[in-house]
């Protein structure tokens, strides 16, 4: 499929780059009904959905992907976001690392080795760097992505390649702690990190606000708590800065904003969940 490449104040222009084969390996209709059987995985040598889906990674550790293997003390916040509000066909991906991104065409193979399609991109430059912003959507029904688990999976898709190609990114993010070349900078404290707000969003929903430390797997499990208490999930956006996840979310209970009972129960729901110590299950 053509990608047209739109350039925002600067002419962009792609070149081929030659990539080895990619193994091949599906948010948000109302309440979501997950098998608890099956979760989002995560380890040093493979980014998998259990069971299911398989993550491609980049093609090689060394390469870089079309962008300038800068080495500097001052290394920027990596940010990917995931947007599925601003365009009600497709979902729209960010992804910006300073100035030091290329064409990312790398990434884009990857994504469709998901079984997506990346219908339009373009490269904008401003002060804070290149964003390069894509929309995508099911290759099998042409529609935006809104399950899940396979948000997460091109989140998780996109990380892993950035930190392929530019080792760097991993002492900025927190998947570098589990299988980057360089370690987070700094740990996160979960309590301090988190932040929940829910407001009034109009007479049929509300936003739902979370700020927390960022960790793999995590619009699934933000996803299953809040339908697990019955409120509906309609749309949103999730973004990855650095170490931390900040997610936005417009949420329903049979149609209706959630009253201030059902607020308050929702945001100890996820403040409990986001806290707690996580424990491996072979420890009892």
């Amino acid at each position: 499929m053509a990608v047209a490449m739109v350039s925002c104040g600067m002419c962009t222009s792609l070149k081929v780059i030659e990539k080895q084969p990619i193994l091949n390996p599906g948010f948000f209709n109302g309440s979501l009904a997950l098998n608890p059987g099956q979760r989002l995985c995560i380890n040093p040598k493979r980014l998998a959905l259990s069971g299911s889906t398989i993550i491609p990674k980049a093609s090689s550790a060394t390469a870089v992907e079309e962008g300038s293997p800068q080495e500097t003390s001052a290394i920027p916040t990596p940010k990917v976001i995931i947007d599925l509000d601003s365009d009600p066909d497709a979902t729209v991906v960010e992804v910006t690392f300073g100035d030091r991104l290329g064409a990312l065409l790398d990434t884009m193979n990857a994504l469709k080795n998901l079984g997506l399609n990346v219908v339009k991109a373009n490269v904008c430059l401003d002060s804070s760097g290149k964003h390069n912003k894509f929309a995508i959507t099911k290759a099998c029904t042409g529609r935006k992505v809104d399950d899940p688990e396979l948000l997460e999976a091109i989140r998780l898709t996109i990380i892993n390649n950035m930190m392929e190609y530019h080792p760097e990114s991993s002492s900025m993010l927190a998947m570098g702690e589990a299988f980057g070349v360089f370690q987070p900078y700094q740990k996160i404290d979960v309590d301090i990190a988190t932040h929940i707000h829910i407001y009034d969003d109009g007479p049929e929903r509300s936003l739902l606000c979370v700020e927390t430390a960022d960790r793999p797997g995590l619009i699934v499990d933000l996803v299953k708590i809040i339908t697990d208490i019955n409120v509906d999930v309609e749309s949103g956006e999730f973004d990855t800065e650095g170490l931390l996840a900040k997610a936005k979310f417009h949420v329903s209970y049979k149609g209706k904003a959630l009253i201030k009972p059902l607020q308050q129960v929702l945001a100890n729901s996820l403040r409990y969940f986001l806290r707690r110590p996580t424990t491996e299950d072979a420890s009892f």
